[in-house]
């Protein structure tokens, strides 16, 4: 009788189980990893639609400040002006730095100086558009170590959630001396939805990271590239 008095109950649970419901009635340890899986998911999305509309707007003043450059319509120092305000992507940061340095050179007399005065100037330019572009490239990383975390350890700690779900409904069949389906699915959907949650806070995190650093690599390239044509610009204004 009270075997089938618990066989009735659980089937009961496990038909009406929603993904609430298999929530609520599963081990305490489990629903922490469940916990902290769904809050790494939301932290992770969060972080993803952050640089998704910070690398579209980079995007977008990357190319009007580069068409401007490229056109020749405004001189340096209008182009310097502006930028100096609006310093907000890794070229208008290399472009402010390099100008800065050259403003405080005193170019008239390197020139004069010959040619290692010359050189010393460009290594110090080319120096200063680097540490400008490693200090972009670093603030458009950041967050993303989050999402490798998420990517690597969600699906563990959601397997971890599964292993301790399942050794807790071993542990209630042992007690109630019962295995039919209806006493071992419902902890065993309990312990798999973790699983399922560590899937689901992973593989986004893995998919945007994956595409991020590859923008980063991207704007990298395209700061770099920048840098060379601002030197070769600066290089004849010394060679003259």
């Amino acid at each position: 009788m009270y075997q089938a008095s618990s066989t009735n109950i659980n089937m009961d649970k496990f038909s009406s189980s929603s993904l609430i419901n298999l929530i609520a009635h599963a081990d305490i340890v489990v629903q922490i990893v469940m916990l902290l899986l769904v809050a790494a998911s939301f932290w992770s999305w969060a972080t993803i639609f952050d640089k998704i509309i910070k690398f579209r707007i980079m995007q977008s003043r990357s190319d009007r400040f580069e068409a401007v450059f490229d056109s020749g319509e405004a001189s340096i120092e209008e182009i310097y002006a502006e930028a100096k305000e609006r310093d907000n992507h890794p070229m208008a940061r290399v472009f402010v730095n390099c100008i800065t340095e050259w403003k405080s050179s005193n170019v008239k007399q390197i020139i004069a100086g010959g040619d290692s005065k010359k050189s010393s100037l460009k290594e110090r330019l080319m120096n200063t558009m680097q540490v400008a572009t490693n200090q972009s490239m670093q603030k458009l990383e950041s967050g993303l170590n989050f999402l490798a975390i998420v990517g690597s350890s969600a699906p563990f700690l959601g397997l971890f959630g599964t292993v301790w779900g399942i050794m807790s409904s071993f542990q209630g069949i042992a007690a109630s001396k019962n295995t039919s389906l209806a006493v071992v699915a419902p902890g065993i959907a309990e312990a798999l939805l973790a699983t399922a949650i560590g899937l689901f806070a992973a593989i986004p995190a893995v998919f945007f990271y994956n595409i991020f650093s590859a923008k980063i690599n991207y704007f990298t390239e395209r700061a770099q590239n920048f840098s060379i044509q601002l030197m070769n610009l600066l290089s004849k204004e010394l060679d003259r």
